[in-house]
């Protein structure tokens, strides 16, 4: 787990004075409205960059951390893998935003629940993954399903050119293991956009196939995401 930074982070907030003669940020202004309507309204109207605010706290910098962290290239993955750490913000911020996304993430894990994908169909796949269309370095991704192929738990395996001797299924099944996975799905992106499979992509399959059945955590697919679209290689016959 990477430890989050010591450093708080500097910014720059407007500044208006209350009736007390006290200076109040604009964005702590916008927050403390935005807590107000949650309390009376719920949050369905409210901005994700104000709930993520609100999380992090009601602090002068709160906000603009939180615009920060949904504009970076790694909140996707944050959201989405039990594995991340917020990066770059105080302990108690990174510890409050880690609890909530992990809790989010059990609540959707729940059993029976309307919000867990069943990925019986590669589309389904697509969309659990749409995030790595645009990805500009190659990101291979294991998608850990219950006996009823819901989602356990989404993780990336590794990111960087895509080889044979990279993807190795050691890395790959360790967290079907450890999540206790009755079937797993790999998916990765081209950034290129393009969707074909490349002799890698075929070998990385075979060999993931074969070690599924070894180890009685079958492969069900392996799909390929771009700019263009998606490849299932299940659907293909290659698989």
């Amino acid at each position: 787990m990477i430890s989050p930074s010591r450093e708080r982070i500097v910014t720059t907030s407007s500044f208006s004075t209350n009736s007390n003669g006290t200076k109040v940020s604009s964005d702590s202004r916008s927050l403390a409205l935005s807590a107000r309507t949650l309390e009376r309204e719920g949050g369905a109207s409210l901005k994700t960059e104000h709930l993520l605010g609100l999380i992090l706290g009601r602090g002068p910098s709160a906000l603009s951390q939180a615009r920060r962290l949904l504009e970076s290239d790694g909140w996707p993955t944050l959201v989405a893998e039990s594995t991340g750490w917020p990066q770059g913000l105080p302990r108690a911020q990174a510890a409050r935003l880690g609890a909530a996304l992990e809790l989010a993430r059990r609540l959707a894990r729940q059993e029976g629940s309307p919000r867990v994908p069943s990925l019986t169909a590669p589309k389904k796949v697509y969309e659990l993954t749409a995030d790595l269309r645009l990805r500009r370095r190659e990101h291979f991704v294991g998608l850990y399903l219950n006996a009823r192929n819901r989602l356990l738990a989404r993780e990336t395996v590794s990111v960087g050119s895509l080889n044979a001797s990279i993807v190795h299924p050691r890395e790959v099944f360790e967290p079907a293991l450890r999540h206790a996975a009755a079937s797993l799905v790999v998916v990765h992106n081209h950034p290129s956009g393009e969707t074909d499979p490349s002799r890698d992509d075929l070998s990385i399959t075979r060999r993931l196939a074969e070690a599924g059945e070894i180890l009685g955590v079958p492969l069900l697919d392996h799909v390929i995401v771009g700019a263009s679209g998606f490849t299932s290689l299940k659907e293909q016959g290659r698989l």
